[in-house]
């Protein structure tokens, strides 16, 4: 049986708003206040951030500190790959959606030969690249980065050579070249996309299963079409942005939409998900308590936490009996 490990990373480089980095403290506050045993149960490990360069001068306007960032990022596909090699379950509780590209180079650099999926519970696409992106912030570029797409059809800015060479750079970790096609991925709750985005969405006919359409067909439908989609992948890799949460359960993150999940569909959506037996990862990201009250948001989100780990640890178990 595999264990979980928990990988903490509190960099919040690729996030417009500050306070990510404080993401994983504030699901260890929530634990404690549960009265649960949950941060005690699993070894965990804390890849180092680099959120003191945040002091510095920016220099890169169309992609925001992405020499820091690819930096964490191979230390995050270091960690996850060596966890897999370890044969243990990596967990990543994460500060900001950029460090996502580095999880999913550490899975590719673990399985180089088998056909990755992608699961994003998201509402945002996060597939611009410094090209297209309107912010220059990098956690609006985790999917780009691994599909290996600068969309110049959709061009906007003309990036300086050293923000090309980071980027170049990025995209090249784990494999180089692309770590999934785009029929590869399918987006959940996706409700809050910029142009550029929306022409990849169609050139590719990348998969969005609306709220609406969740809503009409259900949790447990969308979950089984979901894997259904992915049938030719050998391995699955599922992504938990909170802002896919309602804004009226999400306040305490960067970017809150409404009209999205309630906690109770993202607990039932996680933890369907995560019987696959090919799903070899999970994260869950940017929660930020220093825009909340309560700290009801790192609540909310921990308590899909725990349902997702046990959905993990049931299907582990199975694995174990059968074999």
């Amino acid at each position: 049986m595999k264990k979980v490990k928990l990988i903490e990373v509190r960099s919040e480089l690729g996030a417009g708003t500050r306070g990510a980095s404080m993401g994983v403290d504030a699901l260890q506050v929530a634990c404690w206040d549960k009265g649960s045993d949950y941060f005690k149960r699993f070894n965990s490990v804390s890849v180092p951030d680099l959120n003191y360069t945040l002091f510095d001068k920016d220099l890169f306007p169309h992609a925001h500190r992405i020499d820091s960032i690819l930096t964490v990022q191979k230390n995050i596909a270091n960690t996850v790959e060596q966890t897999i090699a370890m044969d243990m379950f990596p967990l990543v509780l994460s500060g900001d959606h950029s460090n996502a590209h580095g999880t999913i180079a550490g899975i590719k650099a673990a399985y180089p030969d088998k056909t990755l999926g992608v699961i994003w519970i998201d509402a945002h696409a996060d597939i611009h690249s410094p090209y297209t992106s309107p912010s220059g912030n990098v956690h609006g570029m985790p999917l780009a980065a691994a599909l290996n797409i600068d969309n110049l059809e959709r061009q906007i800015n003309e990036p300086e050579p050293e923000t090309i060479f980071f980027w170049n750079s990025l995209k090249k970790l784990g494999v180089d070249g692309p770590k999934l096609e785009p029929k590869h991925l399918v987006y959940m709750v996706v409700r809050d996309t910029e142009e550029p985005e929306d022409y990849l969405l169609n050139k590719y006919g990348i998969r969005n299963y609306s709220y609406a359409e969740l809503n009409a067909k259900g949790v447990a439908e969308v979950a089984a079409e979901a894997l259904e989609q992915l049938r030719e992948c050998d391995i699955i890799y599922v992504s938990f942005d909170v802002d896919s949460l309602d804004s009226k359960f999400s306040k305490g993150t960067g970017t809150p939409v409404e009209i999205g999940l309630t906690v109770e569909q993202a607990k039932e959506l996680n933890s369907l998900l995560l019987q696959d037996p090919r799903i070899v990862c999970y994260e869950m990201t940017e929660i930020n308590p220093t825009l909340d009250t309560e700290n009801t948001m790192a609540e909310n989100a921990f308590d899909i936490l725990e349902a997702a780990t046990e959905a993990i640890l049931h299907r582990e178990s199975k694995s174990t009996a059968i074999h």
